[in-house]
């Protein structure tokens, strides 16, 4: 299949200073297209995929914002119209998680569900929302959220993480069928992903021995990196992929086949 030239196309993802999103953003920035560089704390981080989006050629504008502050996603679509004029593609990547047991129900409280829900569902929702009149103007507007296998299967690093990816899929096909025909949106659930996330919350030691686990579950055996699911990600969101909307699909290196196996 021929890559789509994205030149001339315009792109915001959330959440783009480190892992998938900063995978995400060089990946369009290499198709051509102009790229708004999102962060919520990381300002190095972001700048330095900024001067690596330059590098390529592309067009790049770092605006800070929580996508849980409504007034911040419409300050990203607002920034992303004054630099390029347009917006034709949003990827909702920003995430945020607590890692408590599932089993620990008081690991948990209403607050932690509030915050991650937050970001996770309602900062897409309003993400969407103030980038909505602008993919409508696109010849193929789209949005892509990034979700989880843990939305699906109900794993992952606590309930309240698995419950706001189930939540965010089920958005996925509300707004597929809500912004038809003029914007497709989509969904990618990974598996477990290589990213500086986990290697934070486990340590280097800690994240190979939890890769060894699920490399002997997943039915491919093998964890794949931020750029791999990127191209997931990429192609969701231009015309490759021009008859898909309302999908999630899965880049778990096959976990679900096993899952059984992993509940056991």
């Amino acid at each position: 299949m021929e890559q789509a030239d994205l030149k001339g196309k315009a792109a915001i993802v959330t959440g783009s200073s480190s892992g998938i999103g900063a995978s995400v953003a060089l990946a369009l920035a290499r198709r051509g297209a102009d790229v708004v560089v999102n962060y919520s704390k990381s300002a190095k981080e972001a700048e330095d995929v900024a001067a690596a989006v330059k590098a390529l050629g592309a067009r790049v504008c770092v605006v800070q914002g929580n996508v849980a502050s409504d007034a911040d996603c419409r300050k990203l679509a607002a920034a992303a119209r004054e630099a390029f004029g347009r917006i034709d593609m949003l990827v909702n990547n920003a995430g945020t998680t607590k890692f408590a047991g599932h089993r620990d129900l008081d690991a948990l409280s209403a607050e932690d569900f509030a915050n991650i829900y937050a970001v996770n569902v309602i900062g897409a929702f309003q993400m969407i929302r103030a980038c909505a009149e602008s993919l409508r103007k696109s010849d193929d507007g789209a949005v892509v959220n990034v979700s989880s296998i843990a939305g699906i299967e109900g794993l992952g690093s606590s309930v309240a993480y698995a419950a706001s990816k189930g939540a965010l899929n089920t958005m996925t096909l509300s707004l597929a069928r809500a912004l038809a025909p003029e914007i497709r949106v989509n969904a990618v659930c990974p598996g477990l992903v290589a990213t500086p996330w986990f290697t934070e919350r486990f340590g280097a030691e800690g994240f190979e021995r939890v890769k060894d686990n699920y490399k002997k579950t997943a039915v491919l055996q093998r964890v794949a990196d931020s750029d791999e699911i990127a191209k997931s990600v990429v192609f969701l969101a231009t015309s490759e992929s021009r008859n898909i909307t309302g999908e999630t699909l899965l880049s778990d290196g096959g976990l679900r086949l096993s899952i059984g196996g992993l509940r056991a």
